[in-house]
């Protein structure tokens, strides 16, 4: 079992649960051991693609790691959290909401490569800690600006919210669906559509980014940069690297297969995750080489990452330069 499973993960599931339920199911099939690893973190209060790698496949998973991801995410508009989605406490409130026509506005100062400074619920390291334990612990998180870039974000239905009640203070205790599913009608005014001058309660977005993008960040800046306040109420990924729903499997699925020991049917092959990069044929003596650690030469390729093969044997990731090829992640297959 050398490949990849891609789960639809559910609300409330951490990504290492994840890991932990492939797993099981390994187990549970009587598989061979294999190392299982998850090709980036999604939020508990996320849903959707998450790549578990199997075998030498766990070499890969830092690649996904450095992928473009795509997100459909709602802002609720007139309330901000500690935490910047319906978990958290409420820490500011507003009365502006915005209409359709002023969002529009403001989406091309979001789009291209962009500053953002992470939350201080984030996993990212303050001298050493966590900074989602220091803010726990009530301590002041102050976390730099980080560059990233935001290669698409656009409206991601034609529904949206009409703004009715006025905020109540409670993140999420409005009627809505805290991060599990887009606006209902009783939430957001209805399915309706909206005239120019509409006010928002809520708005989903679609959004492809790059690494280290933070959604909850990019809720809250565009909150403000319409003169309110915002937090996301609803966050599913739809794309990592190249995975996507499509491939995707519930946890109901996982058990399923792995009870009538199907999970070859589900594993996706080591080179999906590599979909994205050319393919380099090899002859059994280069492939010896490349196996050995070894640099070929003279070798009349396009610069950049390859994906080795012996036939349909996997052999390396390898970066080609100036007709030379190194390997980058060799594969025991």
């Amino acid at each position: 079992m050398h490949g990849w499973i891609i789960l639809d993960k559910p609300l409330g599931l951490g990504s290492t649960q994840g890991v932990s339920a492939v797993k099981r199911a390994l187990r549970e099939g009587g598989y061979a051991k294999v190392k299982v690893g998850h090709g980036g973190t999604l939020d508990p209060l996320a849903t959707g693609v998450l790549p578990i790698a199997l075998g030498e496949a766990t070499k890969l998973a830092g690649r996904m790691l450095d992928s473009d991801k795509v997100y459909d995410f709602t802002i609720r508009f007139g309330v901000e959290t500690d935490t910047l989605d319906a978990e958290g406490k409420v820490i500011a409130t507003s009365e502006v909401r915005p209409t359709l026509a002023q969002l529009e506005g403001v989406v091309p100062r979001f789009t291209g490569p962009i500053e953002q400074v992470p939350p201080a619920y984030s996993a990212l390291k303050v001298d050493g800690e966590r900074a989602y334990d220091l803010a726990r612990a009530g301590e002041a998180v102050v976390l730099k600006s980080r560059a990233v870039t935001i290669y698409g974000l656009t409206l991601s239905s034609p529904v949206r919210g009409r703004c009715q009640a006025q905020p109540d203070g409670g993140g999420g205790s409005d009627g809505s669906s805290a991060a599990g599913s887009p606006p209902s009608p009783s939430a957001s005014g209805g399915h309706l559509p909206l005239a120019g001058e509409d006010r928002l309660s809520d708005i989903t977005l679609r959004a492809h980014v790059s690494k280290g993008t933070y959604i909850r960040s990019l809720a809250r800046d565009i909150a403000q940069a319409l003169g309110t306040v915002g937090h996301v109420t609803y966050l599913r990924r739809i794309k990592a690297g190249p995975f996507t729903l499509d491939q995707a499997i519930s946890l109901d699925s996982l058990a399923d297969a792995a009870k009538e020991r199907r999970l070859e049917d589900i594993c996706l092959p080591l080179r999906a995750g590599l979909d994205d990069i050319p393919a380099l044929p090899l002859t059994p003596d280069q492939a010896g080489l490349l196996r050995q650690g070894r640099v070929l030469v003279g070798i009349a390729v396009h610069d950049g990452l390859h994906f080795a093969l012996l036939g349909d044997t996997p052999i390396a990731l390898v970066e080609a330069e100036a007709g030379s090829i190194r390997v980058v992640r060799g594969f025991n297959l």
